[in-house]
């Protein structure tokens, strides 16, 4: 068991855009509303889009990832709120150094080499990994190229997505629709492409790689906006209004358009569309979990999984001189398919045959797949030492699991895999066949459910 010492729910929506259900903490807005033309920088004459920075190395996706997060927190106030600014701004490099897959460190194993190398490439998926074990930290707190900042201080602030959302995927006819409501009710969507000189028209800093072409992606930017009627070197019109990482000297002064017909950017089922929503203030002590590197795999014939945990119990005195105890608050899970519903329980006892004493429960759907943490309905007190388990059902099944695995580095960096190394116990992670519980490592002795539950001492 592995956890990470820390530091609220957010008002959930409902908008319905082509028959989708997509849930959203941003404005509501109906299907009609959404308009032809639509930028985050003059939303209803507000500006949601952080400054355009310029990258260093290849650290496009943590750059992309930032400017997404930072458009989140500066559309729900949550950034002004917190810090005394108005522009929201993370730390990239802290993410290019800390998020676990490379070469600088990997909680999982001691120093070897295998994994990434820092400063050439990653994706959402290994920056999803990072955000969900504690959050981004401040531009303030640990940004730093040339050597590594320290993972954590007492003064860094970190920000949490309680979900990062896959609009894209080939089970997704209405991706585009997904996009402009996220863009709308939630601020910057992380996407990327193939970068090369031949699709780019430099006078109209406009963008279109043909879907035929071969080229995988490179380069990973955010989107800020589309406009329908937008001509691009793609035979039909429309365009997503794009943030590059390369300075407001490029471009136009920082951005450019990139074709609704171009072959990854808001098509790549991984790459293509990510949305973070409901970026708060890490309002959590404790995160438990045994998946380091978050989903890397799918259990696709599984429904129900289980995560086992010892609570580690309280750490600090009471401010009132009393002792403090541990409340289990909320979980997080993956859902690997779109408009996916979720059952999660709390149980104290389980001997590998039968979950019993059942003290929490929490179900819902989830439109988009991807991460997402709900709240349990009321807080769980944990004993220090005891076990806890924490059961996820999904109804379309998929769960996802963290295991050692080849990361494709294409992004910013060479086009090649390495391998990046996960470590398992028994009796971390179980799932249900058949009527009877499988620990996971009789599977895989490196996997690990991607089942979190994070706790608050007082």
């Amino acid at each position: 068991m592995k956890s990470f010492a820390c530091r609220r729910a957010t008002v959930i929506r409902i908008l319905t855009i082509s028959g989708a259900i997509i849930i959203s903490s941003g404005a509501v807005r109906a299907a009609e509303e959404i308009p032809a033309v639509f930028d985050l920088r003059n939303a209803a004459g507000k500006n949601f889009v952080s400054t355009v920075k310029t990258q260093t190395g290849g650290t496009c996706w943590t750059h992309a990832t930032a400017a997404a997060l930072e458009s989140n927190l500066m559309m729900t106030g949550e950034w002004s709120a917190q810090e005394d600014s108005v522009d929201a701004n993370l730390a990239e490099y802290h993410l290019d150094w800390w998020n676990g897959f490379n070469l600088h460190f990997n909680s999982d194993t001691a120093p070897e080499a295998n994994g990434l190398t820092v400063h050439e490439g990653g994706d959402f998926l290994v920056a999803t990994a990072y955000l969900a074990r504690g959050g981004a930290v401040r531009d303030i707190d640990g940004q730093s190229y040339g050597q590594a900042p320290a993972a954590s201080a007492p003064g860094y602030h970190h920000y949490y997505p309680r979900h990062v959302e896959w609009l894209a995927s080939p089970n997704s006819p209405d991706a585009q629709q997904r996009i402009k409501a996220a863009l709308i009710n939630n601020g910057v969507v992380g996407t990327a492409l193939s970068w090369a000189s031949k699709f780019f028209n430099q006078t109209n800093a406009t963008f279109y790689q043909p879907v035929a072409n071969t080229d995988e992606a490179n380069h990973a930017v955010a989107i800020v906006g589309w406009d329908d009627t937008k001509k691009t070197q793609a035979a039909k019109p429309g365009a997503w209004l794009i943030k590059n990482s390369w300075g407001s000297e490029w471009g136009k002064q920082g951005y450019f358009w990139i074709s609704y017909e171009d072959k990854v950017a808001g098509r790549h089922p991984d790459m293509g569309a990510v949305a973070f929503r409901d970026v708060e203030r890490l309002a959590y002590d404790r995160i438990y979990f045994h998946d380091y590197h978050g989903w890397r795999d799918t259990k696709k014939d599984t429904l129900h999984a289980v995560n086992s945990f010892s609570a580690k119990g309280p750490s600090r005195r009471h401010p009132m001189g009393l002792s403090a105890r541990e409340y289990l608050k909320a979980v997080s899970f993956y859902t690997t398919e779109h408009d996916s519903d979720y059952m999660v329980r709390i149980y104290k006892s389980f001997d590998g045959t039968t979950l019993t004493n059942e003290v929490a429960f929490v179900g819902g759907r989830e439109a988009n797949k991807g991460f997402h943490t709900v709240e349990m309905p009321w807080d769980v007190a944990l004993e220090s030492g005891a076990k806890f388990h924490v059961s996820v059902e999904l109804g379309k099944g998929g769960q996802a699991f963290d295991r050692t695995s080849h990361v494709p580095v294409l992004l910013c960096g060479p086009k090649t895999k390495v391998i990046v190394k996960s470590m398992a116990l028994p009796g971390e992670s179980y799932y249900l066949k058949s009527g009877r519980w499988v620990d996971l490592t009789t599977d895989d002795a490196t996997a690990n459910f991607a089942i979190k539950a994070l706790t608050v001492l007082r």
